[in-house]
């Protein structure tokens, strides 16, 4: 007995119930199409997924009723389909002393026009980015569903996401009858994460004997990225079948029942690094940003240093040269490689680039505050005027042309405040926000060794990528002049803010006294700044995000 299983790996848009709707209804038409009779659907892939407090929204709920209503009719010409959807459900209960909130976070089995049944998602995460108990409460049952052509179907057992990163909820449809494990979902990408999820789902087949199929949702929402990077195990936990990464497709896996055994096979795609899954990431991040928010183009300021330079290479493959500006904007302290080097990938990437002296503008704010400042000599005042005027600058053509400022810092001066406010943290997307400084030099040389998407070849000039760092706001000045070396800066960001490790944990690992003390009390007194900074793209498994919530006011240290 043989039952062909169609992966829908797609981009849903959140609140885009008809496009949502189109979409399921194209997938399982192929899928039919092409033998498959079974379509499973990422977790909320009708609503999208992460709709977050619009789940508190009667109306959104009731939208939700009527797309899965719309979409249960749409697919009754299906002979012997059957599809697996992901949608919230549920709302206001009312009891004689009050009104309670319940709301599931469900998937649905659709064939010939009916609903077969409905799962509810027992699992709950509320850790890292995730927050489901804010929304939805756990469901208790067990669903076990027949899928395949008449009389020669297939019990499938039917999990969502967390539910299989615990042993009971798989445990239950192994006992209910379950020949093979469904598992719908969407789980935010981070370095490493899917071949994490491999491996659990692996222990998860060993324990019930049972293969088990994987699909995924891939995509950007907001901060979040969804790799994609479905798959299915045989239930020894080898890798069977496994899609390609950030990308949409229709993955077919074939499982094989005789007897009481079953097996699955399809396409395996080989493994990929880090380097490969980041790009990709911040590429799809840039993409769904810009094109779901409608936003027509980029623009951002190009400096001749790394991180504007790795920004640029990102927004030109996501987007195109053609929907990405720079401009250099230089100040009495830019240096000419600057310039030149700056040019030299403008123009190596093909996009518009124009330069903007801030000179005029520099001398005539301190023109203006000569006499408060008089008998005071120039420090970081001066350094932040020159940073604000660029971003005023910025957001100038922003607002005139419609175009998103991409801001360029990176996580490590996110981390220790080594950023203006109002200036170069001004912006409407921060894409490289959750990338430490030696990852930065790590992509940037990764990209210059590969081109993915075809947009140019060593696209950052090798000076940008060699010279010191330096945010010219003053003579000869470099990073290092006031932080420590980015190797010993970032390992002590990665430990105390991805990781929680302690100070006393920090100085026992050999790192000295004063670089743990400078470097920790940056990331708490600079909690403030970071409050008011753009969203950026997720790609560790904790970013100045979702995942981060400290407080402003603190005085705790430890």
């Amino acid at each position: 007995m043989t039952l062909k299983i169609c992966i829908a790996q797609l981009n849903f848009t959140v609140g885009d119930f008809a496009g949502n709707v189109q979409k399921i209804v194209d997938a399982a038409q192929q899928a039919h199409a092409q033998g498959a009779r079974l379509l499973l659907t990422p977790e909320l892939s009708l609503c999208g997924y992460a709709a977050e407090d619009l789940y508190l929204r009667p109306a959104f709920m009731q939208a939700c009723d009527h797309a899965l209503k719309d979409l249960t009719q749409r697919l009754a010409g299906l002979s012997d389909m059957t599809v697996v959807v992901g949608h919230p459900q549920g709302g206001e209960r009312r009891t004689p002393s009050v009104a309670v909130q319940e709301r599931f976070n469900c998937a649905s089995v659709l064939r010939h026009g009916q609903l077969i049944a409905t799962y509810a998602k027992r699992e709950l995460p509320n850790y890292q980015v995730f927050d489901e108990r804010r929304y939805f409460v756990p469901g208790n049952g067990v669903c076990v569903f027949e899928a395949g052509e008449e009389g020669a179907r297939v019990r499938v057992g039917l999990l969502i996401c967390e539910d299989a990163w615990f042993e009971e909820p798989a445990r239950l449809a192994q006992e209910a009858g379950a020949q093979v494990l469904a598992v719908i979902n969407a789980s935010p990408f981070h370095v490493g994460k899917g071949y994490q999820r491999e491996t659990v789902m692996a222990e998860r087949a060993r324990a019930t004997g049972l293969p088990l199929v994987y699909a995924h949702l891939v995509g950007g929402q907001d901060e979040l990225v969804f790799e994609g990077h479905s798959f299915a195990l045989n239930a020894n936990g080898a890798v069977a079948a496994r899609a390609p990464s950030f990308k949409e497709t229709l993955f077919d896996v074939d499982l094989e029942v005789a007897g009481s055994a079953a097996r699955c096979s399809g396409a395996i795609e080989p493994v990929r690094s880090a380097e490969a899954d980041l790009w990709d990431a911040l590429v799809l991040g840039v993409r769904d940003y810009l094109g779901k928010n409608r936003f027509p183009g980029a623009l951002l300021g190009l400096s001749g240093g790394i991180d504007s330079a790795l920004v640029l290479a990102i927004a030109v493959d996501a987007l195109g040269a053609d929907k990405v500006r720079t401009i250099m904007m230089p100040s009495p302290y830019t240096a000419d490689i600057s310039w030149i080097d700056a040019r030299e990938m403008a123009q190596r990437m093909g996009v518009r680039y124009d330069e903007i002296s801030i000179e005029p503008e520099f001398a005539a704010f301190k023109a203006s505050l000569a006499s408060d400042f008089a008998g005071r000599a120039d420090d970081t005042t001066e350094e932040n005027i020159q940073a604000r005027i660029r971003g005023t600058l910025l957001m100038a053509l922003s607002n005139k042309f419609g175009s998103i400022v991409l801001t360029t810092g990176n996580k490590s001066e996110m981390a220790t405040g080594y950023c203006t406010l109002y200036g170069d943290m001004a912006g409407g997307f921060a894409v490289i926000k959750d990338l430490l400084k030696t990852r930065v030099f790590e992509l940037a040389r990764w990209r210059n060794a590969n081109n993915p998407y075809g947009t140019c070849d060593q696209p950052i000039p090798e000076r940008i990528i060699t010279r010191p760092p330096s945010a010219e706001l003053r003579p000869d000045q470099t990073d290092q002049d006031s932080l420590p070396p980015y190797v010993v800066l970032d390992a002590i960001i990665e430990r105390y803010m991805e990781n929680d490790t302690s100070l006393e944990q920090l100085l026992a690992a050999g790192f000295l006294q004063p670089d743990v003390e400078k470097v920790t009390r940056l990331i708490q007194i600079n909690e403030y700044k970071r409050r008011q900074s753009p969203i950026g793209i997720r790609v560790s498994h904790r970013s100045f995000g979702k995942d981060w919530r400290y407080p402003i006011t603190n005085w705790f240290r430890a």
